[in-house]
């Protein structure tokens, strides 16, 4: 993804954590686009909004919470991977659960990642560097499916 802007939705209902994120991008001078909303539903809403001013635009990663009001992260995942339109996007944990329960049912959710809070620092600063890596490295998915381009009608 190198010379193209990704986004990020920082699900995370920490206002202190979620602040801690944006300093850590800013002060590793990472160019994104940081959208945060407090808990899963919002997260749908703005992934699924028709609005351009609103809405989640392509190339994105989603660094989740798993401990939220209203929806909790592994039933945010859940349905994000039901969704047709949303089931490729990126999701990395960020979370204070180290428990193996946890762990399990996200990465059966199909996540990129699982990062401690704990285990990661107060200033988020290894997570940061980590993600801006993984995007100038890693190929993302087309958010369009494969059948739209003719290839799996033989063509």
């Amino acid at each position: 993804m190198i010379g193209q802007r990704i986004r990020t939705l920082l699900v995370e209902d920490d206002e202190i954590d979620a602040e801690a994120v944006i300093r850590a991008f800013q002060k590793q001078k990472i160019d994104t686009e940081v959208t945060i909303v407090p808990n899963g539903i919002e997260a749908l809403n703005v992934m699924r909004s028709a609005d351009a001013r609103t809405n989640l635009a392509w190339p994105y990663l989603i660094l989740l919470d798993i401990n939220m009001p209203c929806m909790n992260g592994l039933e945010f995942l859940g349905i994000l991977r039901q969704d047709n339109d949303l089931k490729r996007s990126i999701v990395f944990v960020l979370t204070t659960s180290n428990r193996d329960e946890d762990k399990l049912a996200a990465y059966n959710h199909n996540i990129a990642g699982y990062f401690v809070k704990s285990n990661v620092g107060q200033d988020y600063l290894p997570v940061t560097k980590f993600l801006e890596m993984y995007w100038q490295l890693v190929e993302f998915p087309p958010m369009s499916p494969i059948a739209s381009s003719g290839f799996a009608e033989g063509i």
